[in-house]
């Protein structure tokens, strides 16, 4: 008769097989806190109707109840919490990611039709004779000078309003003084005169929309008025008519854009899907896809590169340091070749940065040569490359060392005396039994660099850029020409970043699963 085997007890539950106390309180407090969390979220997803969120919150925080309050489950409770965090940091972003790339979302595209349409009035105010006036403080939201820009207006009345690109909103607590400027308001920093010129670019192009083709707009750092538009929208034509120069721009919903008959666009637009336009622009745009493929390859090479120069330098070290024989300081020879490894990597590569400066570099005083290493594409590409080489070698030293002490020396030694040379000992026996080992963390190394931003980025920026693309440089990345797209001072386009950003994660998983499913055979040489 088949008898039912008992399950191993989990990890510390011979300790208090019912739960102590401590544990109970200690429970008690965490679904606690879970519901103040879901609480705290679950509020403004009910201001802004948000009701899919508010569904996911309910949903999540009635599993964890769920899972902790029951005596069973013993299972779920070890895995719920990193599942939990695997989805919010892992997959959400992925999933968004490749949201984003079927959107034109970037700049002028960022809000709906209707902020569009408020903006491009507002952008087109002129001042008018009965329109109102405001004392106006420059102010930034939050509590940093540098947090984005408002308008604090004080009317006629003593009337307070906080204005930005979205409109008016009153602020009934605010403080003013005697000339009516605002010195205090929850919420707001109201900036210095300096501050306020340094960001003057800022208050000249901000304009708020008041409602009716109105908008009001700066004028100087103390005052504000109150003008029309001379751009109008007309929703019968769905379409924006300017009254200075006749034009009329109508509504393109497919791109999301207002635009004349002769193809003439206006510069403020509306989010959209766009579908597959932004991948598709990699094969259809010559400039685009020039640049992509020269990035692609390059990035390949680059951490291809840095994956083989790291494991032959750490593989020669870790050799002349693997003697039978006990090596006179050889824990001092160690100790020296890990202090690249120790040292912070940012520091580091500013460090070789400046070495390889064309005036006052140390690399050209040693060899005697006047060489702008940065500033050519070969030579600052061998520079980045170099250093990527000399900061990771110490890592896969240390790998190496310890998996050639996990290979017996006897296995070598019998190789030796059935005829083997020194050469043909490394190659046949400790070669493939130290892949078994290090394969996995190449795999990894290579995934890491194919993304490594600082590499490039506290080096070269992405330099040298040819005269005809000032956005893809030579020793750019996929990964520092996906940052420039999306934050660079072109203009971001987020939607087109983020299709590369999904091209390089297609990229990465496919090399990384290849990889893997090559060194599981390497698995046979134990067997």
């Amino acid at each position: 008769m088949a008898t039912e085997k008992t399950p191993p007890p989990l990890p510390g539950g011979g300790l208090a097989p019912r739960g102590s106390l401590a544990g109970h309180l200690v429970k008690a407090v965490l679904l606690a806190l879970s519901a103040g969390v879901a609480a705290w979220a679950a509020w403004p997803l009910y201001e802004t109707r948000n009701w899919a969120g508010l569904g996911l919150v309910a949903a999540v925080t009635g599993v964890v109840w769920w899972v902790y309050l029951s005596k069973r489950r013993v299972p779920a409770k070890y895995l719920l919490p990193g599942v939990l965090l695997l989805i919010a940091f892992q997959v959400v972003p992925v999933v968004y990611t490749v949201a984003a790339s079927a959107t034109n979302h970037g700049d002028g595209h960022r809000g709906t039709k209707e902020e569009a349409i408020a903006r491009i009035e507002a952008s087109s105010v002129t001042r008018t004779a009965d329109g109102r006036e405001f004392t106006l403080t420059i102010a930034a939201e939050g509590g940093s000078p540098s947090g984005e820009l408002v308008f604090l207006l004080t009317d006629e009345d003593g009337a307070v309003y906080a204005g930005d690109a979205e409109g008016l909103t009153p602020l009934p607590g605010a403080r003013t003084g005697p000339t009516g400027r605002v010195l205090g308001a929850d919420g707001y920093t109201p900036l210095t005169a300096a501050q306020a010129n340094g960001r003057g670019a800022e208050v000249a192009e901000l304009a708020v929309p008041a409602g009716d083709g109105a908008g009001i707009r700066a004028q100087g750092l103390s005052a504000a008025y109150e003008g029309r538009a001379a751009r109008a929208y007309d929703a019968g034509c769905d379409c924006i008519t300017d009254s200075a120069t006749g034009a009329v721009y109508t509504a393109d919903d497919e791109h999301g854009v207002f635009a004349t008959e002769d193809g003439e666009r206006l510069s403020q637009g509306w989010r959209v899907g766009v579908g597959a336009d932004n991948y598709a622009r990699l094969a259809a745009d010559p400039g685009i896809a020039s640049a992509f493929f020269s990035i692609l390859g390059w990035n390949t090479v680059f951490a291809a590169g840095t994956t083989l120069g790291v494991f032959v330098l750490g593989l020669a070290v870790a050799l002349a340091l693997h003697t039978p024989d006990r090596l006179r300081g050889g824990t001092l020879y160690r100790l020296l070749l890990v202090l690249p490894y120790a040292m912070p990597a940012f520091a580091m590569m500013l460090l070789w940065r400046d070495m390889f400066n064309a005036d006052f570099g140390l690399v050209n005083r040693l060899l005697g040569t006047d060489v702008d290493w940065l500033g050519g594409a070969g030579t600052a590409r061998a520079v980045a490359l170099t250093v990527n080489i000399w900061l990771g070698f110490p890592y896969m030293f240390l790998i190496c060392t310890g998996a050639l002490q996990a290979i017996p020396r006897e296995l070598v030694q019998a190789a030796r005396l059935d005829g083997a040379g020194a050469w043909q000992a490394f190659r046949q026996v400790t070669l493939p039994l130290l892949m078994v080992a290090v394969a996995p963390v190449l795999i990894a190394t290579f995934a890491f660099n194919f993304n490594n931003f600082n590499a490039i980025w506290l080096t070269t920026k992405g330099g040298p850029f040819p005269s005809d693309s000032p956005t893809a440089g030579y020793t750019d990345l996929l990964i520092t020409y996906t940052y420039r797209l999306a934050f660079g001072g072109q203009g971001a386009e987020y939607g087109y970043a983020a299709a590369v950003s999904v091209l390089i994660f297609l990229i990465v998983t496919l090399i990384s699963f290849t990889g893997l499913r090559k060194s599981a055979s390497l698995e046979e040489v134990n067997r």
